[in-house]
């Protein structure tokens, strides 16, 4: 089992970055994937972007090119730089990761995009 704790939500102005955070309790160097969702209100959970351990990233469509995941498994954690943020990137973003049939979830973070 791994916990994962998010950080770095917060309230932003459409075109503004945020940094996101995921520090999980234990070595991440051993589990496939590391990846980001977010779910906004009345939508459902989606995956934003993915980092195995193999080195391996993948976006969805919609953040390409303004969004970058990286990781330090030195620090056990996971990050997701978002630049150039518009009003539809608005939702709860979770920290997921994924080794096997073992799937932990963060407790997500806030981001708010608007004027």
């Amino acid at each position: 089992q791994v916990q994962l704790v998010e950080s770095g939500g917060g309230l932003v102005q459409p075109g503004g970055s945020l940094k996101l955070s995921c520090r999980a309790s234990r070595t991440i160097s051993t589990i496939l994937k590391m990846s980001w969702y977010r779910q906004a209100p009345g939508k459902q959970r989606e995956l934003v972007a993915l980092s195995t351990n193999t080195g391996t990233t993948t976006y969805t469509d919609s953040v390409k090119g303004r969004f970058t995941i990286s990781r330090d498994d030195a620090k056990n954690s996971i990050y997701l730089q978002m630049n150039r943020l518009k009003p539809e990137d608005t939702a709860v973003y979770y920290c997921n990761s994924e080794s096997g049939f073992v799937t932990n979830w963060g407790q997500g973070t806030q981001v708010t995009v608007r004027s």
